[in-house]
């Protein structure tokens, strides 16, 4: 892709986020009933291709099991309250009460609170012994410091995450995580992210990760790219490191490392076109905070929310609207494609004649900046469907 001149010293590529692009149907159908949106990534698979974000008001040690439940992967944060308090619940309860202009300062004071290592082994015990899949969260900083205790507890899927993962942190102050050498002596699978580059991609698979998160800052809580102005939108991110799976499975001689779209998803429209552009599976986080489960009570924030230098996410109201199974299976309880997020993608796959996820990556898709708004003008004015 030819680069665009910004200025005379200056020169980049053209991006594209969900909204600019469509998914173009195809000369043939099926049923519904006969697509699979099921995901395999290392021993385990999923009914559906669902990580679900390692947020507090997204994620307890029950809704990772009724996720579970449902097909999809709840993934745990070591570092939330549940880690830090015994009992977390009137602090979920209190954060949910705060006053706009007071949330920061006292979010900040309840995550001040040190992370316990007995709370790690019993909160991901607790997942465990539900019998789903486990999968918990650490970001780079904690991840040697609690490594141990996360495996000895049981994760079935180590994952480490942060703003942006890189394997090749350099740092003058202290000796940084060797992602390489720390993967290669695990016995369960990593997922490590985020990224948002061809490079970084293929850096990152080259670790021996089994999959990567790829998003920097599209999620609706998330500030990042106001704040640091980093950020790739999400169509192109994807797509980018789809380029870097291909070639890194020809570079390894047949490693497949897994591509998990995370964040910037509000509609089964967005999560369809993630698995178009090169995804085989999407993190959700907001859209999840709308059921009436989530821990969140009806708002939802992220990891860098509180953060004592230099926040990265805010707190957001979210509208609850039906429960988890609804939400992600339906039937869909609004017409704006935000509930029965994966039996929208099941119809988008079906409508374009594909019958498995893999298959579905080859759909053709075109640019199409005027696909939400072309022939929509009654329900902008009336703000209901697409226009909400």
């Amino acid at each position: 892709m030819a680069d665009i001149e910004i200025g005379i010293g200056k020169s980049g590529r053209r991006a594209y986020g969900f909204d600019d692009i469509a998914i173009v149907p195809s000369r043939r159908t099926r049923d519904p009933e006969d697509v699979s949106v099921a995901w395999d990534i290392d021993a385990y698979r999923f009914e559906l291709p669902l990580v679900a974000s390692a947020m507090d008001s997204v994620m307890s040690p029950e809704t990772c099991v009724a996720v579970g439940r449902l097909g999809g992967l709840g993934v745990l944060d070591l570092e939330g309250l549940w880690t830090r308090y015994d009992d977390p619940e009137p602090l979920l309860g209190e954060i949910a009460a705060l006053p706009a202009g007071g949330a920061l300062a006292r979010m900040r004071e309840l995550y001040t609170e040190p992370v316990k290592a007995d709370l790690i082994s019993a909160r991901v015990k607790q997942v465990r012994e539900a019998g789903v899949t486990v999968a918990a969260s650490l970001t780079p900083q904690r991840t040697v410091q609690f490594a141990q205790t996360v495996l000895d507890a049981g994760v079935d899927l180590f994952v480490i995450q942060g703003t942006v993962v890189s394997a090749e942190h350099v740092s003058s102050r202290h000796e940084p995580l060797n992602l390489k050498r720390f993967i290669a002596d695990l016995d369960v699978p990593v997922l490590v992210g985020g990224c948002a580059t061809y490079q970084s991609a293929l850096h990152l698979m080259r670790t021996g990760a089994a999959g990567i998160m790829v998003g920097v800052g599209p999620g609706q809580a998330n500030t990042t790219r106001g704040v640091l102005g980093i950020g790739v939108p999400m169509a192109t991110a994807i797509a980018d490191a789809a380029g870097a799976r291909r070639d890194y499975l020809d570079e390894s001689g047949g490693r497949y490392v897994h591509v998990i779209a995370d964040g910037g998803m509000r509609t089964g429209g967005d999560v369809a076109k993630a698995i178009a552009c090169g995804a085989d599976a999407v993190m959700m986080g907001s859209p999840l905070a709308r059921a009436y489960e989530a821990p969140g009570r009806g708002w939802h924030w992220g990891h860098g929310s509180h953060h004592a230098e230099v926040p990265r996410g805010t707190r957001v109201r979210v509208e609850q609207v039906g429960t988890l199974e609804q939400v992600l299976l339906g039937p869909a309880l609004t017409d704006d494609g935000t509930t029965g997020l994966f039996g929208a993608l099941r119809r988008s796959m079906a409508l374009t004649g594909y019958s498995s996820i893999k298959e579905f990556q080859r759909v053709e898709v075109m640019v199409a900046p005027a696909l939400r708004t072309e022939g929509k003008d009654l329900q902008r004015d009336q703000s209901v469907g697409m226009a909400r």
